[in-house]
């Protein structure tokens, strides 16, 4: 019975179908297969698939469809088939792509093949391109694009709606018509609901909302995120910095793509790897890629065993101590770690500047001290009714309280420091703190019982 591809069907029983039918050698059908779905749906099942299952579906899909299809992927693998293609065919996919799209994947190549891509283009596209690598990465000048209707202010509605049937379409995600002067400086925007519902006798500067602010090119693309998802808005207007002139308009779907990579980022960032790392990626290069973290991490977990080494005659003399050590840093790590979680995303969010870091450091500080001494009391009164030994449980107590102190106060600190010193917090924070909470947890544990038990 032939495979069919149905609309009820997940992407995983699409998957599974198109590795039979590959596994059979029915490459027609596959091609049939593909040709039917959708650009994300092919996206995320060459990301899903295994090198050799994703070489041989690269080759079957029609090309005129690597475009889009190359929107959705991850960088990673993005990059990787980009590489692969030539200039004449990249040329050929950056037909109607989104310029900030574009953008990304003319950045990507070696410069001899951006060269010959360029000269592949069409002067309209490679015009567009030209103008969005003038921006940085990360900027919203990078994520523009620059298909955007303006009208003027003087111009009645009856025209404007003439123009538009005329017109046929317009750009997708358009909410707003953008008002601007005869120097193309932004005075102001139309809604589309508006437009459809006035007087068509009225002129639109009699509708138009003149409290529109374009977005600076020069914005940080994080920022954008934040004044979308405050303002619910579906697009926006993107000016010059200095001049106002009205170059593009970001749209919902560049923003939701830079949320979800923001997300992978602090999520992959927190075990020190890429967010564009490939799930199913060559073995030797992915190896390669872990061994950096772990050697760091290895480095960090010598330092918490010296520590341990130092006081290597209290632990010959106390077993108990050796088989309790462990309790203190481990407590001192997680509340630590939920102090850090919390700054880390009010940064991401923009919450924490200089005017309230220091009051944050201070709640945080006092949450670490209250919780410590709750703890502290608690695993008291446990070693005391479990090994009958008060002396013990005051020691462990009292590195406790002393370690989820400075948890509290260093995972708030730490995240601030590393983003004053432009590391990323969520790449190396996690790292650090637990360096932090293991070294000091151990100190003091040990220390203590150095000092009471010995002496």
């Amino acid at each position: 019975m032939p495979l069919e591809v149905l609309d009820s069907e997940t992407t995983d029983q699409r998957l599974h179908q198109l590795t039979q039918a590959l596994n059979s050698g029915m490459f027609v059908h596959v091609r049939k297969m593909l040709h039917d779905m959708a650009a994300s749906d092919i996206a995320f099942i060459l990301e899903s698939s295994p090198p050799r299952t994703r070489q041989v579906l690269w080759q079957l899909i029609d090309q005129s469809h690597t475009g889009e299809i190359l929107d959705e992927l991850g960088e990673e693998l993005k990059d990787h088939l980009i590489t692969q293609m030539s200039p004449e065919r990249v040329a050929k996919a950056a037909e109607g792509m989104d310029t900030d799209d574009l953008a990304y994947i003319l950045r990507s190549l070696p410069d001899s093949v951006f060269n010959q891509v360029l000269q592949s283009m069409s002067s309209q596209d490679r015009a567009r391109v030209e103008q969005a690598l003038s921006y940085p990465e990360d900027t919203a000048g990078s994520l523009m694009n620059t298909d955007t209707v303006t009208l003027r202010p003087d111009v009645n509605i009856d025209v404007i709606l003439r123009y538009l049937r005329i017109r046929g379409e317009l750009p997708e995600a358009t909410d707003t018509l953008y008002v601007v002067d005869k120097y193309d400086s932004l005075l102001g925007g139309v809604s589309i609901a508006d437009l459809l519902t006035c007087d068509p006798n009225a002129s639109v500067r009699d509708i138009m909302n003149d409290d529109l602010e374009g977005i600076p090119a020069s914005m940080d693309d994080g920022e954008v995120a934040q004044l979308f998802e405050r303002h619910d808005w579906i697009s926006a207007p993107v000016v010059e910095d200095q001049t106002n002139r009205l170059l593009g308009r970001i749209t919902i779907d560049d923003v939701v793509d830079v949320i979800r990579e923001d997300a992978e980022h602090s999520m992959m960032g927190m075990a020190g790897m890429d967010d564009d790392t490939d799930t199913f990626g060559p073995v030797l290069k992915s190896t390669l890629r872990r061994s950096l973290w772990l050697t760091i991490n290895l480095f960090a977990a010598l330092l918490a065993a010296s520590v341990s080494n130092m006081f290597e005659g209290t632990l010959e003399q106390f077993a108990t101590i050796a088989i309790l050590m462990t309790i203190v840093p481990s407590m001192g790590g997680v509340a630590g770690n939920q102090t850090l979680a919390l700054v880390i995303r009010g940064i991401a969010l923009g919450q924490i500047g200089q005017s309230n870091s220091r009051w944050l450091i201070g709640k945080e500080l006092a949450i670490g001290f209250l919780n410590g001494l709750l703890w502290a009391l608690l695993v008291f009164a446990a070693i005391w009714l479990w090994k009958g030994d008060m002396q013990l449980g005051a020691l462990i107590g009292g590195a406790m309280l002393i370690n989820m102190t400075v948890a509290g106060f260093a995972g708030a600190c730490i995240p601030l420091l590393l983003k004053k010193l432009n590391v990323d917090p969520a790449l190396a924070g996690g790292m650090v703190l637990t360096t932090v909470t293991d070294v000091i947890g151990l100190f003091a544990f040990l220390g203590l019982a150095t000092l009471f038990l010995l002496h």
